[in-house]
Order: structure tokens, then sequence, then C-alpha cells
């Protein structure tokens, strides 16, 4: 069966422009963010009983306007386990480019701890300046949109025109992304590390070791640490993370991707899950460089398996109610932040029109929906499908029934499409 997975872009709630300006920063609103976490929570419930893969939030930081208030997912993780029973909880996912990769990985594994298991975990590349470049400062980050996806799909989510310049910041936040990544799954699965990058040294400094801690000096760390943690002089030269994650070797790992064929190569090459951000061309694209790739490093993979996507649907009883309620619900973010990071300015009427050239939005009646997501899963039948929402500004109630719809009309279309492709596939 196709795992789903609900993806809320914590937005706070506003009756319009006027009330966005009037409220500013309404990111900063005590009350109308209380009533978002407390409604978020029933949110996540309602999926839980549901009967969905997983749920999750994103890692953005500085939203004073109120489009993406969402800058601790792990605390938002934690809390959900405990309401939780079946459902995985997870980020999509930590910007590694401004994190401490050590505490992500402390902190990940006392999730999974938390959850005994039920949960994943996702990385980011970071593509937002101004929280990016700030949080990421002391690593030398820059923010980026990747130059090799823009080649390939130049019309993706943000339509940014890439300027020469682009290239270097994008090089040197895929090389600051990897190393934290490497050592981030050097933590989770090594009893002790050592590692001298670029950016990272572990133990600091790297080439003397740490020579001053006194349990090393008096045999404790030489006797009860793990072996090789201390050398023959009693300085530390390599670091237990602890603790090992609940899961081995380590949850499921997600990567997202808006369309950069090298990212796909590198996720393909360490096992980790795309999370495509395109439009079915493109992903049938990255989809075929991720098998290959995963072929050359021994896994052999189908099409679309280990792979998600992406979709913002839309759904009620007739077309124009379902446009309705992208104007409702998704026509300020879009306008006001989607748009606007690719230097566009979108119209309210061309708000649907816009959103569907996009290849992210699903517009129309149940029946048109399942129709047009069957289309595509048969070209590419992903393993995950994560479902985005605009909460709050689409309400709790709306949320919890567009989540109903969906698992209840739309779900069944794709499980029974996924079956008959297994079982085919097993024949052959």
């Amino acid at each position: 069966m196709i795992k789903v997975i609900l993806q809320l872009y914590p937005m706070i709630s506003a009756a319009g422009e006027h009330e966005r300006a009037a409220l500013r920063p309404i990111g900063r609103n005590r009350e109308r963010y209380q009533e978002t976490l407390t409604g978020w929570h029933e949110i996540i419930k309602a999926a839980d009983e549901m009967g969905l893969w997983g749920v999750a939030t994103i890692e953005h930081h500085f939203w004073s306007e109120g489009y993406e208030c969402g800058p601790s997912p792990g605390v938002l993780n934690a809390y959900w386990a405990a309401l939780t029973k079946n459902v995985r909880v997870g980020q999509l996912g930590y910007v590694m480019s401004t994190q401490n990769p050590i505490r992500v990985a402390e902190e990940t594994a006392i999730l999974d701890h938390l959850t005994r298991g039920r949960c994943f975990v996702g990385f980011a590349r970071g593509y937002q300046s101004r929280w990016t470049d700030v949080l990421g400062q002391h690593l030398g980050t820059r923010a980026t949109t990747s130059p090799a996806a823009a080649s390939l799909d130049p019309t993706h989510l943000f339509g940014k025109h890439v300027k020469p310049k682009d290239f270097t910041d994008d090089e040197i936040n895929r090389r600051l992304f990897e190393e934290e990544v490497d050592i981030v799954i050097k933590a989770w699965t090594e009893d002790s590390i050592e590692h001298n990058g670029p950016v990272w040294q572990i133990p600091y400094p790297h080439a003397t070791g740490v020579e001053d801690w006194p349990l090393a000096k008096f045999g404790v760390t030489g006797r009860f640490g793990a072996p090789g943690e201390v050398d023959e002089q009693g300085n530390v030269r390599r670091i237990s993370v602890v603790p090992a994650p609940y899961t081995r070797p380590h949850p499921p790992v997600f990567v997202a991707t808006s369309g950069s064929p090298q990212s796909v190569e590198y996720v393909a090459r360490r096992g980790f899950i795309p999370l495509y951000f395109t439009a079915l061309p493109t992903a049938l694209k990255l989809g075929r460089i991720y098998v290959e790739a995963s072929a050359e490093a021994g896994r052999e993979l189908a099409l679309g398996q280990n792979q998600a996507m992406v979709r913002i649907p839309h759904i009620a009883p007739s077309r124009a109610a379902a446009e309705e309620s992208v104007m409702k619900y998704d026509s300020d973010i879009f306008r006001n932040f989607y748009a606007a990071m690719g230097r566009h300015r979108v119209e309210p009427r061309d708000v649907v029109k816009a959103v569907t050239r996009y290849g992210l939005w699903t517009i129309g009646t149940a029946e048109e929906v399942r129709r047009h997501l069957v289309e595509e899963w048969k070209q590419f039948p992903a393993e995950y499908l994560t479902l985005i929402y605009h909460y709050a500004q689409m309400p709790k109630e709306a949320v919890i029934a567009a989540l109903y719809t969906f698992m209840t009309q739309i779900k069944p279309a794709l499980d029974e499409l996924v079956a008959y492709r297994e079982a085919a596939s097993g024949a052959t």
C-alpha cells in the first residue's frame, strides 16, 4: 500500500492581507500561535486514527509574516509521539547547513527511543537566505537553489533565475550539507567516531585530540568508555555519541529535492529516500537517475520504490469549489511567499492557473483528483506520498475533512494500483 505522510506548513491564519498587516508581526502573535498549536495536535491525532504512515513538519525560522512558523520540529515530534499510537513522526526536514550534526544525531536518536522506532528523519539543504545565512554564519553557510536543478527544470517551484555566482553558493552549501549528514550517520551507527573535514573536527582539535579530559587521565574513560576513545597518553581521540538510535541501523532518512540530479545521485548512494517537490516529468527524470545510481551502489530498485512524491490536493464537490478552496487557503502564501521568492508577481485572478502549472497542486472533485493521481502513479509509482496543507490558514476542521476524503476516496485506488503492479512484478 502507498505510504501517506501528512506535512503541515504552520501558517498563522489571517482573514486577509489587511489583517496580516494590522497584526504585524503576526508570527509573534501569542494568541494566534497558541490556537495554531492546539488545533495542530488534534489534526495529528486524527491522522493517527485514519491510518496515515507518517506526520511531519518543517524547520524554518524568523517568519514574522506568519507564513512558515516552524522553528523546532523535534520538540513537536516528541509531543506528537505521546499523543499517538501508530503513526510515525518526523521532520521534512532539518536544514543541515545550519545545524550542529552531533546535536541532530542526539536529538533524533532520543526521538527514536521515545517512539520505539516510530520516527523518521528528514534533511534539507536550505534555500531561505534570511534565516539560513544567519543561523549558519559560523559554518560559512550560504542559502542556495541548486543551478543543476534549474538546468533540469527551469520552471520548478520557485522559478528562480540562477546567476553565475549561485554556483559557488550551491557548492558551499552542498559540501557542508554532505559533511554534516555524514557525521550524523556515523554518530548513529558507530560506537565512537572521529572526523577531520573542511568544517568539522571531531574531536577538536583533531591533530592532538582533547588533552585535558580528567577522566581519561584517571583511566575512567579508558576502562568504561568506547574502545579507542582515548589513546595511550590519555588524550581523547574519538567521541562516542549517545544514545544509539532505537532503530538499527537508524531511522528512515528522507532528503528533500526540487530537481537536482546531483542531490538524487547522492541520496541513492546513501540509501536515503528522495522527496520530490516536482511535477511529474521532473520526478520521472530524477526517479530514473535514482534507480540507476542505486543499482551502481548495489541496491536494485524499481522506479518509484524508496521514493516519495509531494502533492497539494484540493478536493471539493465541484471543480469551482475546489478552486475556491485554493483561493481561500493557498492564495496568500502562494502570492506573497512562493511566487515572491521566485521574484514573480502573481495577481489573485491568476493564482489557480499558476499553481496548476507548477504540478504540485491537484485540484477538483474526488473523481478528478483520483483519476489524476492514478494516471501519475501509473507512470511513477512512488512508495510514499506526502500531502501538504497550509494549516492554519486552512482551518483544523477543513484539514481533517480533506484528509478523510483523501484516505477514503483517493488512497484505495492508489493502493489497488500499487498492489497490481507488485503482483505483476512478482509474477515475472
